[in-house]
């Protein structure tokens, strides 16, 4: 019973080298899909997946998120806003990451998918000008712009991220904790 009692609780792991492998896949990923698009698909054409909802297709967005200012009258001031912007909040990522990232967490998670998400959209916009976007879906008579891996890392990691702030952590342990001494104090 003593060692029981006297048993020390075991050390966590320190999770960023594991969320830094996270973002780093979203960026390979990201990379990787849109060479392949570019590779196999023509520009401005698409490949129907599902009929009348899912098609791959290739486009260049040289605006923000939804091509928002994609037309605007000063395409150079407009990436280079875009490029400050991504390396600000890249650097702003990677810091609360490395700041919150010791343990899992859905904040964590959402640091790690946001981080490579950002990353992968900034290398298309230093390296290439634009990103390339190839995912298109419409629901019902909705057609949602088109996007690509990072697009979908980022949107998932601001989910994480929201679903933390409306039910963090310490309340889900402390009712996992209650639970739990129910079930105890039945036994």
């Amino acid at each position: 019973m003593s060692a029981v009692l006297h048993t020390a609780a075991k050390p966590t792991r320190d999770a960023r080298i594991w969320l830094l492998l996270i973002a780093l896949l979203v960026i390979v990923l990201d990379r990787a899909t849109k060479l392949l698009v570019a590779k196999k698909v023509a520009m401005g054409s698409a490949v129907t997946v599902i009929p009348h909802v899912f098609r791959i297709t290739h486009v260049l967005n040289t605006g923000a998120a939804f091509s928002m200012f994609a037309e605007s009258a000063s395409p150079l001031a407009v990436r280079i806003g875009l490029v400050t912007f991504s390396l600000i909040a890249t650097a702003a990522v990677l810091t609360l990451l490395w700041r919150y990232g010791r343990t899992w967490s859905l904040a964590s998670i959402g640091f790690a998918l946001v981080l490579g998400g950002a990353v992968g959209n900034l290398y298309d916009r230093v390296v290439l000008h634009y990103v390339i976007d190839f995912l298109e879906v419409t629901i019902v008579h909705y057609h949602w712009p088109d996007f690509n891996v990072a697009d979908s890392a980022i949107s998932i990691g601001a989910v994480l991220l929201l679903a933390e702030m409306i039910w963090p952590r310490s309340a889900v342990s402390e009712a996992a904790s209650e639970s739990e001494t129910r079930e105890v104090r039945r036994a």
